[in-house]
């Protein structure tokens, strides 16, 4: 007998089977989608310091230091240790010193409320403390 032929014969008699059979594994496929749909954990709202909050100005605009503080920070790590430059001109002409410690930290000085409340909730590990001295929480 022909090999299609015989598929075609067992799928009419076991039809029932397999769209049972692939209604459960799509069932399973997406329940996970399903379980978890709407219990995202709301995003965290840093506290900035009363320091901050005077300054009013960051180095960059707060969308850019949102989604993109690491990029600058990595380009300051590579710009002071290659190439001795330490200084950086903001957009608005203002120059700062490129240091996490000593620019960073000075308004954002409260380490756990600000960056690791942040960090925590992305579910990322940075190594800026595998140089840099880890500020001492004030208590």
């Amino acid at each position: 007998m022909n090999p299609w032929l015989e598929w075609r014969m067992m799928t009419m008699y076991d039809g029932g089977k397999i769209i049972t059979g692939l209604i459960i594994g799509l069932g399973l496929l997406l329940f996970p989608f399903f379980f978890n749909a709407g219990k995202a954990a709301k995003a965290p709202d840093p506290e900035l310091t009363p320091k901050a909050q005077e300054a009013k100005v960051c180095v960059m605009d707060k969308a850019y230091m949102q989604s993109s503080h690491m990029n600058l920070l990595d380009d300051w790590r590579h710009t002071v240790v290659r190439d001795g430059d330490r200084y950086f001109k903001a957009k608005n002409g203002t120059v700062h010193y490129k240091s996490l410690q000593v620019t960073c930290l000075d308004c954002h000085s409260n380490k756990t409320k600000f960056c690791d409340q942040c960090h925590d909730y992305m579910g990322v590990a940075p190594y800026c403390w595998d140089c840099h001295l880890e500020p001492e929480e004030k208590k």
